[in-house]
């Protein structure tokens, strides 16, 4: 066993000294000395200038003089000390040294060989990796006082005629780099070379620089496309609504009540579409008005009689997008809108750290704003992709900024220049805007008998939850005038006591429960308004129990010009009745709108109502597969990124048929034109097919030109007919024809034979009437029951 040890012993000494142990373990001393040098040395290897982010590190102190000085000299010594142990090595050829190799062969012999070897090829390796680092570090180093040059004039300037903007954008970085943190998280550190790399890498307002590896710039593949799925389970859609605000379990409730007819819709639509391929789409879905830092007013209000119109609406657009299978991300807080874009820290004066994420991004008013002030100019790189979900809805004259700004249409919202379409409504109060709307629950067949079996005609139920809503001036005359006749029933919100505004004739259930008012509802004869609020979906869930809804008529018609309300809105859309939806697409004998004022036409509506026999009725484009039939239509079809090339372009029109040359012939039986069949069309959607060309009264708006004819005013169709061949087509007379900012153009005054077309896409509206003007309406037919689709539209 001795002989054993003694061999294996002697065979340790001989791989030592084959490795030079000596010098081995030497550097292994100079490794730690080294990494102790460096930890001293830590300070200066994290310091930051004041201002930096927690993600800013100055990496450029390993290239400063000092560093460099400490690591020569750590050099050196390690130089000294391997020369030493090269002669100190030499010792195992020799003879008189004998002795000390046997000393050092009794040390090793004390010593656990096992494993020993493989120690020390880790601790050469782990030596040579340190090397690598470090030279990588001095090569970053080496790349970072270039960009420190700079600042003593080794970059320039450009003066590029193809970026006009650069020197002035320099300029502002010298003054201002350090008001937000996140130029440091780019990389600026104060020299004219970091602020031209952000200018024209980050940011596009200088050139590229020559200098700077281009290929390190990171290039981002497009995202796969996916087709989309109709889901019926809104498990995972409850999920990620979340949790912790009454707003949000308000939306979950509803979405469970009405989970089964999203799914029977979502088959019937499939069946209609023949399984066709759609694109999945990465949708972020931002609800502004519910961040704390909008102040969210409405989740306190959920369970005191609130208003609830916009949770309802936002709830049907998040299952809608669910059901239709695209890949949601919902936001609700400013932090969660943050992690998804993407957005740099800081104080959000920079663009995105990456591409959008997301095809689509639905949001508010509140949530657009938000975006502002925390994506910088990405906003404007990526706002084609965002849809607005807008109440009230906003009018071109009021969305473009300059134009609002000269002409007196500036408020406290819109002039955000986007695609007036962009913005998606709850009532289709404009063609200007999308139509997106919401849902009101379905009767079935066994439904729809029992409330015909059960409804009692002397039963009326008072549109208002909040005592507010009451106090309505001379409302006491009407009301009286109503218990003639009828039981009246109130859902009033209170606490302890009942609320004084209310009259002590009408009984009160307090604020009810979806289900339990749904009953109230399916009962009651009349629901009757008092005038506030405006246009919510409370009307017609009522008409779709069985009730007729009665409203008051508004003389003069509510708007921004006259009434507090509405001041601050972007429309001047004239408001007729409390709900003018209700008023003119259901109308009677449904909806009656009478002058509460007049207690004789009041008087006589309510006898005709008790006379009157109606069933539930829902319009289609509120039911669940009207409102997927519509998002889907918008989703796959609405494109506001890709930018269109001017009409016509001079191929197109010198090959229209005609003397004068023109792409629209005359309708049988009509003074309205249409598109050519004959004539190759461009890209629309709608189709070109759908286009019916007219002229309005003096006076009208296009709105109510194309109404007139039982048709729709179509925005999209006016680049198509913003072109002189127009005029002529439509016979107008015109001495000149000239383009300008006008949100009535195209339009032609028969008295001075003046013809204008409109100069800036941004300003085609459908709204909009002036009393000098004939406007060209571009119109187009509809589904029926669906006013925002055409008959070609799927």
């Amino acid at each position: 066993m001795s002989a054993v040890n003694t061999d294996y012993s002697t065979m340790v000494r001989r791989c030592l000294l084959t490795f030079k142990p000596f010098r081995i373990f030497v550097a292994g001393i100079g490794f730690f000395s080294l990494c102790f040098l460096m930890t001293s040395l830590g300070g200066q290897f994290s310091a930051k200038r004041p201002g930096d982010t927690p993600f800013t590190m100055r990496a450029e102190v390993l290239g400063g003089p000092e560093s460099r000085g400490v690591l020569r000299k750590i050099s050196d010594m390690l130089e000294v000390i391997m020369k030493r142990m090269d002669t100190l090595s030499k010792l195992g050829n020799t003879t008189t040294d004998s002795h000390r190799l046997d000393e050092l062969s009794s040390a090793l012999d004390r010593i656990q060989p096992i494993g020993l070897v493989e120690r020390i090829q880790a601790i050469a390796q782990n030596m040579s990796d340190m090397a690598v680092k470090v030279e990588q570090i001095l090569q970053r180093s080496l790349a970072t006082n270039r960009v420190k040059d700079g600042a003593t004039g080794q970059c320039e300037v450009p003066k590029d005629p193809h970026y006009p903007d650069c020197p002035s954008k320099v300029d502002w970085m010298r003054a201002r780099w350090t008001s937000d943190p996140c130029y440091a998280f780019y990389g600026v550190d104060g020299s004219d070379c970091s602020f031209l790399i952000y200018l024209s890498e980050v940011e596009w307002f200088c050139p590229p620089l020559t200098w700077r590896n281009q290929t390190t710039t990171p290039t981002h593949k497009p995202f796969p496309k996916k087709q989309a799925a109709f889901r019926s389970d809104i498990g995972a859609l409850l999920e990620q609504v979340g949790t912790g605000k009454e707003s949000l379990s308000f939306m979950k409730r509803r979405m469970r009540r009405l989970a089964a007819q999203w799914a029977s819709a979502a088959r019937r639509l499939d069946d209609s579409l023949r399984s066709q391929w759609r694109e999945q789409k990465r949708i972020l879905v931002h609800v502004g008005f519910l961040t704390e830092e909008s102040g969210d007013v409405f989740s306190p209000k959920v369970l005191k009689g609130g208003p609830l119109g916009e949770m309802v609406q936002w709830a049907d657009i998040l299952t809608a997008l669910h059901i239709l299978g695209h890949n949601l991300k919902i936001s609700v807080s400013l932090k969660e809108l943050q992690g998804f874009l993407g957005v740099p820290p800081g104080r959000g004066s920079c663009p995105l750290t990456g591409p959008l994420p997301f095809d689509l991004i639905y949001t508010d008013y509140h949530g657009l704003q938000q975006m502002r002030q925390h994506m910088g100019l990405s906003l404007r790189k990526y706002k084609c992709h965002i849809r607005v979900i807008d109440t009230f809805g906003t009018e071109p004259a009021y969305n473009h900024e300059d134009y609002a700004t000269l002409h007196g249409y500036r408020t406290n919202w819109g002039y955000w220049n986007l695609n007036c379409r962009q913005y998606m409504t709850m009532f289709p109060h404009t063609p200007d805007n999308s139509f997106m709307g919401f849902v009101a629950e379905e009767l079935n067949d066994t439904e729809r008998l029992s409330i015909q079996r059960n409804k009692v005609d002397s039963m009326a139920v008072v549109y208002g939850k909040e005592a507010s809503m009451w106090k309505l001036q001379g409302k006491e005359r009407f009301l009286a005038i109503l218990h003639r006749y009828m039981d009246i029933h109130g859902t009033v919100y209170y606490e302890t006591q009942r609320p004084p505004e209310v009259p002590a004739f009408v009984k009160n259930h307090g604020l009810l429960p979806q289900q339990e008012l749904q009953q109230l509802l399916r009962k009651a004869k009349l629901f009757i308004g008092f005038g506030f609020p405006y246009e919510g979906p409370a009307p017609l869930e009522a008409i779709a129990n069985g009730c007729i809804f009665l409203q008051p008529m508004f003389k003069p018609s509510h708007s921004s010009l006259n009434h507090e309300f509405f001041k601050g809105k972007p429309t001047s859309r004239q408001v007729s009745s409390q709900h003018p939806y209700a008023e003119q697409y259901i109308g009677r004998p449904h909806v009656i709108t009478v002058d509460f004022n007049n207690s004789q036409e009041f008087e006589s509506a309510i006898r005709d109502i008790m006379r009157t026999k109606v069933e539930p009725y829902l319009p289609y484009e509120y039911t669940c597969e009207g409102m997927l039939e519509r998002v889907h239509a918008y989703i796959q079809n609405q494109e506001f990124c890709a930018p269109e090339a001017p009409f016509p372009s001079a191929n197109t029109s010198s090959s229209w048929p005609g003397s004068p040359p023109s792409p629209f012939v005359l309708l049988p039986n009509s003074s309205a034109l249409a598109w050519a069949s004959n004539i190759s069309t461009p890209p629309s959607w709608p189709p070109l097919s759908a286009l019916r060309l007219l002229a309005s009264l003096e006076g009208q708006s296009c709105i109510d030109a194309c109404q007139s004819a039982g048709l729709i005013c179509e925005p999209a169709f006016y680049r198509f007919v913003n072109i002189k061949e127009a005029f002529s087509g439509l016979e107008v007379q015109c001495e000149g024809v000239e383009a300008e900012l006008n949100h009535i153009f195209p339009a032609f005054s028969v008295e001075s034979s003046e013809c204008g077309l409109q100069k800036d896409p941004l300003l085609f509206s459908c709204a909009g009437a002036n009393n000098k003007y004939h406007r060209l309406c571009p119109c187009r037919d509809y589904r029926k029951g669906q006013v925002a689709l055409c008959r070609d539209c799927l």
